[in-house]
């Protein structure tokens, strides 16, 4: 039997168990684990299944609640789309495609494509390097269908779209994923341009949902963003769980407002609003001029990790941290490696926050970005440390973007300035010094033994 016939039993097999759980999940998951203990004859799974089996046993466990209100919330077309595009299209074959492109290509490719597609943004937060940027520069719907088609032909079915504010490109937007129903598509978005006629476009698609970045509640909210904002955030959740569409939230941590998102009062509040995840980020003082005092303490930023692993035994939300879950997935995930940006220019950089390429969209193919010296140094260099609490080359290991950005020639690519990236990396070695005794004080813990080698 061919490889590609058996990966076409499974995709078919994995449709079916889907379209049997959406007809009666209360009755459809006792019957998968059953499925699923005959499947795993040599017990290679045993302790996952047992960990789903303790969560679908249990009506008051927070997973299994999450888990249920995904029926009871969402949209049953939305649903079913969500499931055949991220679990299927994107995770299981998009990943078997991503790992023969890996061996073919002898580089990184990425499971997502974050893009933005216009610089151009309605609000002005402070510390935010896309705040600067105006609205002078936009890819077009073909470079943007172009990047998508050619993601897809390497494994990639995952896209994200931030900015600039994505959503004054809501139609191109929604266009995208009419075009390519076969993928997932999720934007970071302020929520403020989220009307009546884009959550209808958005039942139509079925494949698009909204990340919403929010501060706290009202005061920490409208400090950054304008005042007004939080009432607008709250308004487009309120229309979002009205017509039963998924969401989640973006939340970036400051000195300023890390007690009140990590509280459990937040989570509360996001919860009860309909989010169903949410994204945590850290400050970094990216761009010239960026304020320093906005980034977290270590004792900030360990609180975040202490908050976030309790909710998650206690609260029915998916969360993740963008850097204190490295542990999860072996360190950085940027490079291509999991995730790169490509900005409104059409630079291709690592990652969102590192805003330095050798590579642009309109003159070099994505393969040939992913093959470049710059990725390829981001691919040498991975983890950036065996203690995964310390994933970051900028954040984390002071001077590793540094060394990495002079070896492949690499240049800034801020739209506002040009930024040496030895004084960015020095910007951050403040953060780097003092997290590191603190993260490899955890890591010993959680893992009974100390790190071996990182680049700083």
């Amino acid at each position: 039997m061919s490889h590609g016939f058996t990966n076409q039993i499974k995709h078919f097999a994995a449709k079916k168990v889907l379209n049997y759980v959406n007809e009666s999940p209360d009755k459809a998951f006792p019957k998968l684990m059953s499925w699923a203990d005959k499947w795993d004859r040599d017990n290679t799974w045993a302790s996952q299944r047992e960990v789903f089996r303790s969560v679908l046993s249990d009506p008051d466990n927070n997973w299994n609640i999450l888990l249920k209100s995904l029926w009871t919330d969402i949209d049953d077309g939305v649903r079913a789309a969500f499931f055949e595009n991220f679990l299927i299209n994107a995770t299981l074959e998009g990943g078997r495609i991503q790992e023969e492109s890996r061996k073919k290509y002898d580089c990184n490719i990425p499971w997502a494509i974050l893009m933005d597609p216009t610089s151009a943004c309605n609000l002005h937060c402070i510390g935010c390097w896309a705040a600067e940027y105006g609205n002078q520069l936009n890819m077009s719907f073909d470079t943007l269908d172009d990047i998508v088609s050619q993601g897809k032909e390497l494994g990639t079915r995952m896209f994200i779209f931030s900015g600039g504010e994505p959503l004054v490109r809501k139609h191109d937007i929604i266009r995208l994923c009419q075009t390519h129903p076969d993928c997932q598509f999720l934007a970071f978005t302020n929520a403020t341009l989220i009307d009546e006629a884009f959550c209808k476009d958005m039942l139509r698609v079925k494949n698009f949902i909204p990340a919403i970045s929010v501060e706290g509640f009202e005061q920490e909210t409208d400090a950054r963003r304008g005042k007004g904002t939080y009432q607008a955030v709250a308004n487009a959740m309120a229309l979002l769980k009205k017509h039963k569409l998924p969401f989640g939230a973006s939340c970036c941590y400051t000195s300023q407002n890390t007690n009140v998102i990590g509280s459990e009062a937040y989570f509360d509040d996001l919860i009860a609003k309909g989010a169903k995840f949410a994204w945590f980020f850290t400050y970094m003082p990216v761009g010239v001029g960026a304020p320093t005092d906005l980034m977290v303490t270590a004792e900030q930023r360990k609180y975040m990790y202490e908050q976030i692993r309790s909710f998650r035994n206690t609260k029915p939300i998916l969360t993740l941290d963008f850097w204190n879950d490295g542990e999860y997935v072996n360190g950085c995930i940027a490079g291509g490696r999991n995730y790169l940006h490509i900005n409104a220019n059409g630079d291709i950089e690592p990652c969102a926050f590192i805003h330095y390429s050798d590579s642009n969209i309109k003159d070099k193919t994505l393969i040939e970005a992913y093959q470049s010296p710059l990725f390829q140094q981001y691919r040498m260099h991975q983890p950036f440390c065996s203690n995964h609490l310390r994933p970051c080359p900028l954040l984390d290991n002071n001077g590793a973007l540094a060394e990495m950005v002079h070896a492949s020639g690499a240049h800034s690519t801020d739209l506002m300035a040009t930024e040496n990236v030895d004084e960015l990396c020095g910007k951050c070695k403040y953060a780097a010094d003092h997290w590191k005794p603190v993260a490899d004080a955890i890591w010993i813990k959680t893992r009974g033994k100390e790190s071996e080698s990182c680049a700083s």
